[in-house]
């Protein structure tokens, strides 16, 4: 490798934060023209990395070159002067501007010392079609859902002409045919010149995409190799240890009907939906993005209206757009967007364990903080959530670890019917597994769980049923036995008109 094709190199980049040590000794090398891994578990050490990148946080030790001459990254403005793009996470959106005032936020083109909204909406229309994205640059981004204010996003970073792109979790909330548009964008900035981290905990997508591998475990590299390396090898650099089975689902025998949903309907986005869970059973809800999941799931957790229909536990009704009532039946939700809507950010991992059980622990006006605190810390235990202490704030904890809280504030309340909307986006590979086997053991106690996911693996590997939604309808439910990825995508682009049971979808295609 010449000199000149080196974009970005950092050298025993070492960063502390109070009790804890994020990186130790990192070393890294981008080099022009590829696609560079980052894998590790959450909390390994790579948003911090990434943040250093982007000028979020300041190294305490070690050094950065771009281009081959050290620099230091300040803030934002001093990374996008050096050509260095990142796509958080973590959407870096206004929810109330449009599409357009996002992707050129702070950059808008201006005529007369006005902003020139007719070339600033034109500008941002041809970056939503490079992006496959088909929606209008004046549509507000409240308006749009999380796969597509990810590819907003991707759209504003390509808006900047990088040439160091970082993805951290770009794929997460997309479905196979917008992952393949995403690979096809990034092979097109790769034979640009662009060098791009990549950080994924879809192992699959490696050899796909990359062409070289950094490993990073407990803040410190700990190998470089081939994207071409086996998953198993990936697997035992990243966690220190091999995962025999990457879908441990054990099926107990199902008891009684838990939750059954029958006929709901709220016009213009679901009709006419019905099933049921029943006691130690995962019901799998699979479907294209768009086809109505979050909203069905939000319905029967009561935070959404709906129109027409009932939602049943354990027989017996919930009043519709009530969370309390749901609450109080025994229905949990974990939602998809964990930290918009499942943690209080600010507060500390105690304070967000107990959010369901407060109001139980309360007598008289006074709450039991002995008896909460002792509770949050037999279930941060028992999930083996990694904090300085229950005091530390929810914010800093990696993705898989701000998860395990979202699920362990149901586990306190003695959840019956536990929704699960992407339990595992965000999460590598050992944190996912920890998160199955706590399905297990959910099962195993009696609890029916009804689990969204566009993994569609996943999906196929954890449920013992699985509905398929196209439309905002039901377009056939499978038993774990005819589940296949070809079965499901079938139904998935389906039309459909009525429920179906089986392998059997009406409509045409």
């Amino acid at each position: 490798m010449s000199d000149e094709d080196e974009l970005l190199r950092i050298e025993g980049i070492r960063k502390t934060f109070p009790g804890v040590v994020a990186l130790d000794g990192v070393d890294f090398d981008l080099r022009r023209g590829e696609v560079h891994v980052l894998l590790g578990e959450n909390g390994a050490g790579k948003s911090t990395l990434i943040k250093m990148l982007s000028g979020a946080y300041h190294p305490d030790g070690g050094r950065v070159l771009v281009d081959g001459e050290e620099v230091r990254i300040r803030g934002a403005q001093d990374a996008e002067r050096l050509g260095i793009a990142t796509i958080y996470q973590e959407f870096n959106l206004v929810p109330d501007l449009t599409v357009a005032e996002n992707v050129f936020l702070g950059r808008q083109p201006r005529r007369f010392g006005m902003v020139d909204r007719k070339r600033m909406e034109a500008d941002a229309a041809v970056l939503l079609e490079r992006v496959g994205l088909d929606v209008s640059p004046r549509a507000r981004v409240r308006e749009l859902g999380v796969a597509r204010l990810q590819m907003v996003e991707i759209a504003k970073a390509l808006s900047l002409d990088a040439c160091v792109l970082i993805m951290d979790e770009p794929t997460a909330v997309l479905t196979t045919e917008e992952v393949e548009k995403l690979f096809a964008i990034v092979r097109r900035l790769r034979e640009d010149g662009v060098g791009i981290v990549f950080i994924t905990h879809h192992l699959e997508e490696i050899a796909a995409l990359g062409d070289r591998v950094t490993v990073i475990r407990d803040g410190q590299s700990v190998g470089q190799v081939p994207a071409s390396t086996p998953e198993e090898e990936l697997v035992r650099l990243m966690v220190g240890r091999s995962i025999e089975q990457q879908y441990p689902r054990r099926r107990p025998d199902a008891g009684e009907a838990l939750l059954a949903v029958e006929g709901l309907t709220r016009d213009g986005v679901f009709h006419d939906v019905s099933f049921e869970v029943r006691a130690g059973e995962v019901v799998g809800i699979a479907g294209l993005v768009g086809a109505g999941r979050t909203e069905v799931v939000r319905a029967v957790f009561g935070a959404d209206p709906y129109d027409k229909g009932a939602v049943k536990v354990s027989g017996t009704p919930v009043p519709r757009h009530d969370v309390n009532a749901a609450m109080t039946a025994g229905v949990g939700l974990v939602p998809e967007d964990r930290k918009g809507q499942g943690l209080v950010l600010d507060a500390s991992v105690e304070e967000n364990l107990g959010l369901v059980t407060l109001r139980g622990a309360t007598r008289g006006g006074f709450v039991d903080l002995k008896g909460q605190r002792a509770n949050a810390a037999r279930v941060a235990e028992q999930l083996g959530v990694r904090m300085a202490g229950l005091g530390q704030s929810v914010r800093t904890l990696s993705g898989g670890n701000q998860q395990k809280v979202v699920i362990g504030k149901w586990l306190l309340a003695d959840t019956k019917v536990l929704i699960l909307d992407e339990p595992t986006r965000g999460i590598d590979v050992g944190a996912k597994v920890e998160i199955y086997e706590l399905i297990n053991e959910l099962t195993a106690a009696g609890a029916a769980v009804l689990m969204i996911s566009s993994d569609l693996p996943e999906v196929l590997g954890m449920s013992d049923r699985v509905i398929v939604m196209a439309q905002g309808r039901i377009a056939g439910e499978l038993p774990a036995a005819e589940a296949t990825q070809d079965a499901v995508m079938a139904l998935a682009v389906s039309t459909p008109h009525t429920t179906t049971t089986g392998t059997e979808a009406t409509g045409g295609r």
